[in-house]
């Protein structure tokens, strides 16, 4: 049996980390997917960013698609004879100069030293042609300054007629190559329109692309680091703020101090994903309890069922024994009537004596298997009527007399005068009483102490019956009540009983309309507490001052006293 109870116990461990662990892995997946949600969003939001600043680097240069497949030769030729370039590209520098981002155009001719001397340099003009002009922005000669030290490592292999390079934010310069030669021809040099830039064309399409309508879930900064500028925003109302930055995005090949910083908020993907989380979280916490719940419950019960089996087992076993002595001393005792071995009139009157004592004994033993027996049918009937209980109490007290003296029983009566009537069958608060003053003696050790007190409270009376017994565990108490149980320990050991007398009580108080309690301490005794509704109609009783006997029969009394002994 300890062998079977630890694989019980090995198996319930078993079961719930088996379940625990599986409830560990889901909510990680959960999680897991959770995370892989947002930042499946967050990824698809930077490529979005990423893709932003290739389309604005593609505004810069958009307006010379199709320059890569001039002739340089050519040009060069025309330019030489002309001072124009050749239809085709003359077609492109007029959309550019149409275009608001650049100031104007300027040309620089690959042999010119303009620059280092501050000479004249050619600009676009109106006509389609180039002047002369002396008034140019230094940015011109720092665009070019740039594209013809980075053209210079690249030349020698470069197979294309054109290089597009960017000085920052201030500048394009187109450098125009003769691939065959691998010589430059001159270069194009556009300055970008700063106010423009700035306050129209960067917040507009900042706006347009991320604006917190049109795209929500995140806010999203241009921001010159250099001069810890904000340039524009995609939300006016935001707040920018370095700590929430979560993705910085840099320009490619321009732009090399102004980046696009972002900040992600919460948005419907998010807020989805949170109320999905937060659902199946608690579908699978109820799961996990109810799982956990089932498991102990089945635990428990098979526990229950077991230990119900060992004690109806005991029961079996003590209740056999039990039957068994009386039947052999009534046998014996009538064999040797039977035979005639018997002739002297005290010994007759002792052998009869102590055949109606067994039988009594034998039949409360069968009354009482009776009584559990019919409780588990539901068949226990009770004639529920006005019933006095302090009456009641000193009734039984009185028959009990010399069974009290007896056993040198320390009686301490308390009972309240006018006690109001409470509707209970009479024979149920006898059997009541009988089985807890019974269980208070036979539980006592030194000082066989019986307290019974009635009283009133509020709408209830109350019976209590106290004993200075071996009292009983906090951990025994809930299970006094249940059929066969018995508490282990050397007394009840050695003492006769077999855990019934207290499921009787406690369903015959239940079938009465009552309630039990019991108050208990190792070695400090017990105290039953059973409380009957006060009938609404009922009226004060004269009390019972005394504890008088009623006189009866001389054999009803002589039986009574061999049956109590």
């Amino acid at each position: 049996m300890k062998r079977f109870g630890s694989l019980q116990w090995i198996l319930l461990a078993a079961g719930i980390i088996a379940i625990l662990g599986l409830t560990g892995m889901n909510v990680y997946s959960l999680y897991a997917l959770h995370e892989n949600t947002l930042e499946s969003s967050r990824e698809n939001k930077k490529l979005q960013i990423a893709e932003f600043t290739d389309k604005i680097r593609y505004r810069f240069f958009k307006k010379f698609i199709g320059l890569g497949s001039a002739d340089i030769n050519r040009l060069q030729e025309q330019f030489e004879n002309t001072g124009a370039f050749t239809p085709k590209v003359t077609k492109l520098l007029n959309k550019a100069a149409g275009d608001s981002i650049y100031d104007n155009i300027y040309f620089i001719p690959s042999g010119s030293d303009a620059c280092q001397t501050q000479s004249p340099i050619l600009q676009y003009s109106t006509e389609n042609i180039f002047e002369e002009t002396s008034d140019y922005p230094a940015v011109v000669c720092d665009g070019m300054g740039i594209a013809r030290t980075q053209i210079k490592s690249l030349l020698a292999d470069y197979q294309y007629n054109n290089k597009v390079l960017f000085d920052s934010h201030r500048s394009i310069t187109i450098v125009l190559i003769d691939p065959s030669q691998h010589e430059v021809f001159g270069y194009l040099t556009m300055p970008f329109n700063q106010d423009f830039l700035r306050n129209s064309y960067l917040p507009k399409v900042l706006t347009q692309r991320f604006g917190a309508e049109e795209y929500p879930g995140m806010n999203v900064w241009l921001r010159d680091w250099t001069n810890n500028e904000i340039i524009a925003s995609s939300n006016p109302n935001a707040t920018y703020d370095r700590k929430q930055i979560q993705f910085v995005q840099n320009f490619p090949d321009f732009f090399d101090y102004w980046k696009v910083e972002v900040a992600f908020t919460d948005e419907s993907t998010i807020a989805a994903s949170n109320a999905s989380l937060i659902k199946n979280l608690v579908v699978m916490g109820a799961a996990m309890l109810l799982l956990l719940g089932a498991l102990v419950f089945m635990f428990r019960s098979a526990r229950k069922e077991r230990a119900l089996a060992e004690r109806q087992a005991n029961f079996l076993a003590n209740v056999t024994h039990e039957l068994k002595t009386p039947l052999s001393v009534m046998q014996a005792a009538g064999e040797n009537l039977a035979d005639g071995r018997v002739q002297d009139q005290q010994r007759l009157k002792n052998y009869g004596s102590h055949i109606f004592s067994e039988a009594v004994r034998l039949r409360n033993m069968i009354d009482k298997l009776l009584d559990v027996a019919k409780a588990d049918a539901g068949e226990s009937l009770v004639n529920p009527q006005p019933t006095d209980i302090g009456e009641v109490v000193k009734s039984y007290l009185d028959k009990h007399q010399k069974f009290f003296q007896e056993k040198d029983v320390i009686l301490d009566i308390s009972i309240d005068k006018n006690l109001p009537a409470v509707n209970i069958d009479r024979n149920s608060l006898e059997t009541i009483i009988s089985n807890l003053v019974d269980n208070a003696i036979k539980y006592s050790t030194n000082e066989k102490y019986l307290g019974i007190r009635v009283l009133t409270q509020n709408d209830h009376v109350k019976l209590c019956i106290e004993d200075h017994g071996v009292g009983i565990a906090k951990k025994n108490l809930s299970n006094i009540f249940t059929k066969f149980f018995r508490v282990e320990d050397s007394l009840t050991a050695k003492t006769k009983g077999h855990g019934l007398g207290l499921s009787i009580v406690k369903n015959l108080v239940e079938l009465n309309s009552g309630s039990i309690e019991v108050e208990s301490n190792p070695n400090d005794g017990s105290t039953f507490i059973i409380t009957f509704p006060i009938l609404s109609d009922s009226a004060p009783k004269a009390s019972l001052n005394s504890l008088s006997t009623q006189p009866e029969s001389e054999s009803r009394n002589k039986e009574l006293e061999e049956h109590v002994s």
